[in-house]
């Protein structure tokens, strides 16, 4: 029996606050920023994001602010209202309408990493992607959609061009760029939780416009943030 007149713990209790105050913001937090809305001294505040980090609770991001991390969701396998839960039927329709693999990537720690993915029950050919599958942001249409929701600039020349080209479209497309002879049509996720996302598919062919394909991912990746909240 747990015994309700016990001490709490101060320190589960600031770490637990840092969450809140970092997936309430909507931005990256500076440590000063964090340890003013904590009331704690800044290398307090600096020794419990270190922590923090360390479990990729949360994550610092290039410009030196911290927010929420992927690792978040790893504890949030078991709630109902999961972005891994709340995804499965989404990506399941999605993939039976365009005949493709359909899945959910999100940024872990500057990578592209594959939360979860369907493939049609009826095509004749599809291709395979694996949870977990991970590789830089800017390579890649699902990267490059995530990236193309913020607004910062790329490392690079020609990822800054495909940012560009993906926020005046609204998508992302590549080809080959991670797997040779591969494409893939990505658009970002917008919500106001926690995760940086996209929702893509994968394929080897197709006759289907591009447009289109963004088209229903963006109906797909709208309807999954929207539960997702």
């Amino acid at each position: 029996m747990v015994d309700s007149k016990a001490p709490a713990s101060q320190t589960l209790s600031r770490g637990i606050r840092v969450l809140e105050v970092l997936a309430a913001a909507q931005r990256p937090l500076s440590v000063d920023e964090i340890a003013a809305e904590l009331g704690v001294h800044r290398s307090i505040a600096y020794r419990m994001l270190r922590t923090l980090e360390s479990h990729r609770l949360i994550s610092r991001q290039a410009a030196g602010g911290y927010a929420p991390g992927a690792g978040l969701v790893v504890l949030a396998q078991s709630v109902e209202r999961d972005l891994h839960t709340v995804s499965l039927p989404e990506l399941a329709s999605a993939a039976e309408d365009l005949g493709m693999t359909t899945f959910v990537a999100i940024d872990d720690e500057h990578e592209c990493v594959t939360l979860v993915s369907v493939e049609p029950r009826h095509a004749p050919a599809t291709v395979m992607q694996r949870p977990g599958t991970r590789h830089s942001l800017s390579r890649g249409a699902p990267g490059v959609a995530i990236l193309s929701a913020r607004n910062e600039p790329a490392d690079d020349p020609e990822t800054e061009r495909a940012l560009v080209e993906a926020r005046h479209k609204g998508y992302a497309v590549s080809r080959g760029e991670v797997l040779p002879g591969v494409a893939s049509v990505a658009v970002p996720m917008h919500n106001r939780g926690p995760v940086k996302a996209a929702v893509a598919v994968v394929y080897v062919t197709s006759d289907r416009p591009v447009e289109e394909i963004a088209e229903r991912l963006a109906t797909t990746a709208k309807a999954i943030g929207e539960l997702v909240g």
